[in-house]
């Protein structure tokens, strides 16, 4: 039904002038909207609902429904009404409000959600001035045009949520939003804003997302404010103009989860504050100038990720420094880790990953570089300059098959764990020969046969080799076979004569020989 048609019998619902033919429609309506879940009354057959969202309305809001006293929630999102916003509307008491019980009639405005329509027009200064308790604001979606009402905050200082997005707004962001001490989410992106970003914005300091993308604004992140917003989780300035540096007190923003600011003309290089961001799961930077460390480091460990190892790490072939330990991945490692030529730091241990560990692994350039002295930790490379007694590293993943061979290569291997996995088979004895190794753990996997002697073996203790039943030798107090003692034997006379005989004759024979070789020699050269 049109939405002038549902204005139209609303207004007759509170007329005393209405025929009994208007009367039976309207308690028609009523009735139909009751059974589609549409309306709702009280018990003293009051409407204090009304919820046509996303029923194909289209026309205009009229003012009449402002007459509907008692009124708790009013919801028209998702339609095609277009014109301006009735001020009866923002001014009748509860309208479209959330978690008000119904017994509470005459409750003012808390929320308003007029998304997704055709509103044109301006927000008046003045419509603000009656809704102290608002709440949350959803005005997104529409057309609406001018400059960003500004005294949202002053008007309703409990404002929580303001969504403005995808509209027609021009002009700079009000400074005034720095006194909306209450706001929690601000989105005005897709909009036509222009100028900067002002440094009044940044004393809203409960904002936890701010998204102002696909705008003109410009201009720089301020270093002196940008710290301000310690309560961020998502900020996205994407398609903004932003210019400049990412300032290195973006990492005071501790629960910073994502952080959108690409296609901009932000230069120079990505700080290494970034680093203390330890809450960050998305970074989005693509079409910016950056320069220098951009693709060098990439840290996110300590996460919730999971899946397979993604495939366009292999992109990152400027890549130094991996860090993917401490989360939920699985899967084999790929193949493609051979292709990081500049990794020399790799720490994707406490995950789920399973299969055999890849000779791809082995074939790391890092790994085969004289120069590099590696540290592996159930796939954990790390030069000596990062050990440190603060790093217990330990693998827990769920890899199986061989240690392979390859590994036998790694002379400058310092440390390795492959502990607490699936892998089976025996030790490679070659691991003996790595005069670097001075820490090894293969303990909790289902090796097998006896544990190699000498060499660095030698050194390690008996529990770098429990929880293998398969395994044995002395270390394990568990002789192998070929280790078996066996008496030594008492030999008979009648051996040890035979024994005298054939070392007699041996040497009166090899005596003969020596004897007519030198004859026959002294012939020949006199």
């Amino acid at each position: 039904m049109p939405s002038f048609s549902l204005a139209l019998v609303l207004l007759l619902s509170f007329s005393s002038s209405c025929s009994e033919q208007e009367e039976r429609s309207l308690l028609q309506f009523l009735a139909g909207l009751s059974q589609n879940g549409g309306l709702a009354a009280s018990a003293n057959t009051e409407v204090t609902e009304i919820s046509l969202a996303s029923r194909g309305l289209e026309g205009h809001v009229s003012p009449s429904i402002g007459s509907l006293k008692g009124m708790l929630h009013l919801n028209l999102s998702g339609n095609s009404l277009s014109g301006g916003l009735p001020l009866e509307v923002m001014f009748s008491s509860t309208m479209v409000s959330l978690d008000l019980p119904s017994s509470t009639p005459g409750r003012p405005l808390q929320v308003l959600n007029i998304s997704s329509n055709f509103f044109t027009g301006s927000f008046p200064s003045t419509t603000w001035e009656k809704t102290r308790n608002l709440v949350a604001l959803n005005a997104s979606n529409n057309s609406f045009t001018g400059r960003m009402p500004s005294s949202f905050c002053i008007s309703s200082p409990s404002l929580a949520v303001l969504d403005l997005s995808y509209n027609r707004f021009s002009g700079p962001i009000p400074p005034e939003l720095g006194n909306c001490f209450a706001l929690r989410v601000l989105k005005a992106g897709y909009n036509k804003i222009a100028g900067t970003l002002p440094d009044e914005l940044f004393d809203a300091t409960s904002l936890e997302y701010l998204s102002l993308s696909n705008n003109g604004l410009g201009g720089t992140l301020d270093a002196a404010h940008i710290y301000k917003l310690s309560n961020l989780v998502f900020l996205d300035l994407a398609m903004t103009g932003l210019g400049g540096k990412i300032p290195d007190s973006i990492g005071q923003l501790k629960k910073l989860e994502e952080l959108h600011l690409e296609h901009n003309n932000m230069t120079r290089e990505l700080p290494t504050s970034l680093s203390k961001c330890t809450s960050l799961t998305t970074i989005s930077l693509r079409r910016n100038k950056f320069q220098g460390e951009l693709t060098k480091v990439l840290g996110i460990h300590n996460c919730s990720l999971s899946g397979n190892l993604p495939i366009w790490l292999s992109k990152l072939t400027n890549l130094k420094m991996l860090l993917l330990a401490n989360n939920r991945l699985t899967g084999p490692i790929p193949s493609w880790v051979n292709t990081l030529h500049s990794l020399f730091y790799i720490d994707i241990s406490n995950n789920s990953l399973t299969g055999e560990i890849p000779r791809a692994l082995m074939e790391l350039p890092m790994m085969q570089s004289e120069k590099t002295q590696a540290y592996l930790d159930i796939n954990y490379f790390e030069v000596p300059i990062y050990l440190s007694s603060a790093y217990q590293y330990r693998s827990l993943n769920n890899l199986s098959g061989d240690i392979p061979q390859s590994m036998c290569n790694l002379t400058g291997l310092m440390v390795l764990d492959l502990s607490s996995n699936h892998l089976k088979g025996p030790i490679p004895t070659a691991l003996g020969s790595l005069n670097f190794l001075s820490e090894f753990n293969v303990s909790n996997n289902d090796l097998e046969g006896p544990i190699p002697s000498g060499g660095q073996f030698s050194t390690f203790s008996k529990s770098s080799f429990d929880g293998n039943p398969k395994l044995c030798g002395s270390i394990l107090g568990r002789p192998c076979h070929s280790e078996k003692v066996h008496p030594a034997s008492i030999p008979s006379a009648r051996q040890t004569a035979d024994k005298v005989s054939f070392v007699i004759g041996f040497s009166v024979f090899f005596g003969i020989g020596v004897l007519y070789d030198w004859m026959v020699l002294s012939r020949f050269f006199g």
